[in-house]
């Protein structure tokens, strides 16, 4: 084992040109061998690892280490997309398109369902992240000398982190890339998950997955080892961090879940590397303490998104049609994020723009997955299987174990799961292009198989198309079923079906009731499923593999009235977003129609407008095409009136986290609306990166209130121009502790025409090596030559940012401007812009600045001296200076 030391020293990830670090498996090999490698080659000793000596034992542990590589080779270079083995699988390096990883922080965990998470960072500007390539998860970034042991990749579901992991193993078999680990032990937490009452060490546990480990030492020291433990939130173990059942031999058994624990923690195996994957929810199962670096998968980008089309589809006209009549709809291009959605749309409309159809093209998400359900049905019958099961039969077999499973936040079950919803093991294999198989029988684990839709979005769509049809079909709201067991509340339930018709409005009110309790959203997808089942085209298109013996949508008008009326009444915007996509399914646009023809001709702030349509302002705005680069309340509203302006602040308030610069000026913002702008600061997917509060009596009661939004880390706010606001030393104490505790950000700051004596509190922030200050205005404010002083000191202690400093209309006189001068005349200061109008300066005061340039005449670029009682004298030594090449400046206001 290495001692704790051995973590002070980075591992060295070699770049560029990799080939001399290739194991021996790739070396020397003719070009007309095929893919398939010979392990007995002689070339095969050639410089795979830095082995000690060439005896016997070395022999045989090179050739294992070679047929390990081998192995991982052979299964993970094959990408089988969606479903398990069906078909021809593609070599994962002929589609793999790289995806879109940045840098992330742990932060706060999201309480959205995941397709409004993907919405939101949708929105969010590529050149604000850190982008990580796959290969380079455990390299340094510039700037960074702390060694990283484990990496923790968070990703909605089905966005492409276990193609990641794939792509990473593959590419170190194939000794492309990290040559200088020398083990990789792929985990998945759902295969663990079939050990997880087994008492076992980590020995015994990797003798298991992979057998060739028991001819070798994993406890010494002589291999670089890198777990990777995919999919946490499928996790069914108790991983507790706070035990204290501490395991430092690899020898000693234990429980699953201590094991796992000890080997995160770095009980075990201290000198391995750890990868870890999860979906958001569940990522902060690992505690922060134990993470090294967070990244993000975000899936693909924009032009990610087309390469992918282009690669899956030979036909680039057909490939460029897909592309464009996706672009035309909003909801399914923003869902194209999601690589395994590019899979589900290339597979319907290839199909449905190669031939003549006389069906419409999907435009919305029920209308696609209904498509990719009949496909995928189809496809079964393509197949010369025995039919023990009726189509229907087994959809609604399926869809009852994707509604049991969605309840409870399950993404993977097991064949139990599925015995109980009537489904016989060998009937789900017929039906793999709806429910993927995962057979682990090489790995000794009981022939044991676990399942999963092929994302969580098909498991959405089966269980709402399951309660759909238990209306429809048997005259039953199963969501009765969820929420009583008791033998006296199933008998009710028998009558009921007997005596009273269950209606669909009566099913989709129970629906959204349920979906807007939730906390985290996650029926949000299901509901807006469930609303477009009940479309008389989705009826029609239902027909095709199944009898729907009861098809009206006659109920609709009800659901949409109910919609409606939540829509008025909810307290919060993010949940009545989701009520519009439900609108949208059920074909219902007049709310967004009209709200649209307001800004389209300019007419919002004449509008009284309806909570119910502040609320479709606040849809139509977050799914415009267009990128909000730019947010003005007073678009929105007319006059002074504070509490109706704030009323409708809160309103739009997804708008502003949405916004990248918002301009509050002269809106009548109270504490109230202060309150809410950090609420929008401090959340994790805001945009906000400038904002304008000038002219508003927010005092300083209100930027305390907006001080607990700057001080977070989540905050990366850049420009805050806080003019004229009635701000006073104790205000700008609260603005100086959020820049001490959170500095790395903010650049612009501008609190001119406010009472502020304390200047020496600035003093102190931008002496912080960490402070990021660009730009600062304190014009007006009082400043003496005291606050000079103060200001001088900071230039001398951290001149690395500060580039223009406003000091205009503050009685500085000739003594304020000597102590500026102090600061000024340092060959550090980097000051490029200086403003002194109005600051009772005379010659006496220009000679002291012409000596400050004189001493560091390398940045000052602008000055403006207007308004202050400048002779000739004082005038012609800083022109001289002006026209001197040796000198940066080039601008003087006098």
């Amino acid at each position: 084992m290495r001692s704790d030391a051995s973590m002070g020293h980075p591992i060295k990830f070699k770049s560029g040109d990799t080939k001399t670090d290739r194991s021996s498996v790739h070396q020397k090999r003719s070009e007309a061998e095929s893919s398939c490698v010979s392990m007995r080659s002689d070339a095969s000793v050639n410089q795979s690892f830095d082995y000690k000596s060439e005896d016997t034992k070395t022999d045989l542990r090179h050739e294992v280490l070679n047929r390990f590589r081998s192995n991982l080779m052979k299964k993970f270079e094959h990408l089988y997309q969606g479903t398990a083995t069906q078909g021809n699988p593609t070599l994962l390096n002929e589609i793999y398109t790289e995806l879109y990883i940045t840098e992330s922080e742990s932060g706060e965990i999201s309480n959205e369902h995941e397709v409004r998470q993907i919405e939101t960072q949708s929105r969010r500007a590529a050149t604000e992240d850190t982008a990580i390539k796959c290969s380079d998860i455990f390299r340094l970034l510039p700037g960074q000398d702390k060694a990283i042991r484990t990496v923790l990749t968070k990703g909605v579901a089905g966005i492409g982190k276990t193609v990641s992991v794939q792509k990473f193993i593959l590419d170190w078999a194939e000794g492309k890339e990290n040559q200088v680990v020398q083990l990789i032990f792929p985990l998945p937490f759902r295969e663990i998950n079939l050990m997880k009452e087994k008492t076992l060490s980590l020995s015994d546990l990797l003798n298991v997955f992979f057998p060739e480990t028991k001819e070798m030492e994993i406890s010494s020291d002589e291999y670089k080892v890198l777990f990777i433990f995919d999919g946490l939130d499928e996790c069914r173990l108790s991983l507790d961090f706070k035990s204290k059942g501490k395991l430092c031999n690899i020898s000693e058994s234990a429980s699953l879940d201590v094991l796992l624990m000890n080997l995160i923690v770095g009980n075990l195996l201290p000198s391995a590397l750890i990868w870890i994957t999860s979906r958001p929810a569940a990522a902060d199962l690992i505690p922060s303490e134990c993470v090294h670096r967070v990244t993000e998968v975000r899936g693909f980008n924009e032009p990610q998104k087309e390469e992918y089309f282009r690669k899956r589809i030979s036909d680039q006209s057909l490939a460029n049609t897909i592309i464009s009549h996706l672009k035309l709809s909003r909801s399914l291009y923003i869902m194209c994020h999601i690589p395994v959605f590019c899979w589900i749309s290339a597979a319907v409309l290839e199909k449905m723009l190669s031939r003549a159809e006389s069906g419409e093209i999907p435009k919305t998400l029920t209308q696609m997955y209904t498509h990719f359900l009949i496909l995928q049905t189809n496809i079964k019958h393509e197949k010369d299987y025995e039919k023990k099961v009726t189509d229907e039969d087994m959809i609604l077999k399926l869809g009852k174990v994707a509604f049991q499973q969605l309840v409870k936040g399950n993404l993977i079950f097991y064949e139990e799961d599925l015995r109980e919803c009537g489904i016989d093991v060998t009937e789900a294999s017929v039906y793999s292009g709806l429910c993927t198989q995962i057979f682990r029988e090489e790995l000794g684990l009981y022939k044991g198989k676990v399942f999963c839709f092929v994302h969580l979005s098909i498991q959405e769509h089966l269980a709402a198309l399951y309660v759909h049809l238990s209306c429809t079909n048997k005259n039953r709201n199963v969501f009765k079923q969820i929420t009583k067991h008791n033998a006296l509340s199933k008998l009710q339930d028998r009558i009921q079906l007997l005596i009273k018709h269950v209606s669909l409005s009566e099913l989709h009110q129970r629906a959204l009731h349920e979906a807007l309790q939730s906390k985290n959203g996650h029926l949000d997808l299901f509901l807006r499923f469930l609303l477009g089942l009940s479309v008389k085209s989705h009826q029609i298109l239902l027909q095709q593999i199944m009898t729907l013996k009861r098809s009206r949508s006659d109920n609709n008008e009800k659901t949409v009235k109910y919609i409606k009326k939540k829509i008025r009444t909810i307290d919060s915007p993010e949940k009545s977003i989701n009520l519009f996509h439900c609108l949208n399914e059920l074909g219902d646009h007049s709310l967004v129609e009209e709200i649209q023809q307001y800004l389209k001709y300019g007419r919002i702030k004449e509008a009284k407008l309806s909570s119910s349509q502040w609320s479709a302002v606040v849809f139509v705005l977050l799914s415009s095409v267009e990128e909000l680069n730019e947010f003005r309340l007073d678009k929105f509203v007319q006059g002074k009136n504070k509490a109706e302006n704030m009323e409708v602040l809160q309103k739009l308030l997804p708008v502003i986290k949405e916004s990248r610069s918002v301009h509050l000026s002269n809106c009548g913002v109270t504490d109230k609306g202060c309150a809410a702008l950090a609420s929008a600061l401090r959340s994790k997917s805001s945009h906000l990166r400038e904002l304008d509060l000038s002219l508003n009596e927010i005092g300083d009661s209100g930027v305390k209130c907006l001080w607990a939004g700057l001080e977070d880390p989540l905050c990366k706010l850049e420009k805050l121009w806080l003019r004229y606001c009635g701000v006073t030393d104790e205000g700008c104490a609260a603005v100086t502790s959020a820049l001490r505790s959170n500095p790395s950000h903010l650049k612009e700051l501008d609190l001119s025409l406010n009472k502020i004596d304390a200047v020496n509190l600035f003093s102190y922030v931008l002496q912080n090596p960490h402070c990021k200050l660009e730009k600062l205005g304190l014009s007006d404010c009082g400043i003496t030559d005291e606050g000079c002083a103060a200001l001088a000191s900071a230039l001398r202690s951290n001149p690395l940012h500060l580039r223009e400093l406003d000091l205009s209309g503050n009685k500085l006189g000739d003594l304020g401007v000597k102590c500026l001068c102090a600061g000024l005349e340092d060959p550090n200061c980097k000051l490029e812009i200086l403003w002194l109008s109005d600051c009772g300066v005379t010659d006496e005061g220009c000679a002291a600045l012409t000596s400050a340039l004189r001493s560091n005449p390398s940045h000052l670029r602008e000055m403006r001296l207007s308004g202050n009682k400048l002779g000739d004298l004082g005038e012609k030594l800083l022109s001289k200076l002006k026209y001197d090449p040796r000198y940066k400046l080039e601008t003087i206001y006098y």
